[in-house]
């Protein structure tokens, strides 16, 4: 997470954090119309700390140090080692069937 979105989150936290003990205050006071609101309002801290998260998630992922044509690069080659992998399961499973063929017209 950037130093920018630390902060951001810090005051997220705390508006949440307030809100949510105003909240308890005003119920404890029987005043329901002001308890709602800092209900609402401490929902919407937890939404706004919650699109900071996932927008640093997003911001991580997206940039992991390599440039973007490095990383289509390490795409590529992983694409190429699976699909090599998916070709030697194949080859094997027509061995297997082969195998499995040859057996069945010995027992035939």
């Amino acid at each position: 997470m950037t130093r920018r979105a630390t902060i951001w989150m810090a005051v997220a936290a705390l508006f949440t954090v307030i809100n949510l003990a105003g909240g308890v205050y005003a119920g404890y006071l029987n005043e329901l119309p002001h308890a709602l609101i800092h209900v609402v309002l401490t929902f919407g801290g937890a939404y706004i700390m919650w699109r900071i998260a996932a927008r640093a998630r997003e911001n991580s992922f997206a940039s992991d140090g390599l440039p973007a044509e490095a990383r289509l690069e390490q795409l590529q080659q992983s694409i190429d080692a699976v699909a090599l992998e998916t070709e030697r399961l194949g080859e094997a499973q027509r061995f297997e069937a082969k195998l499995r063929a040859e057996k069945f017209k010995e027992k035939s």
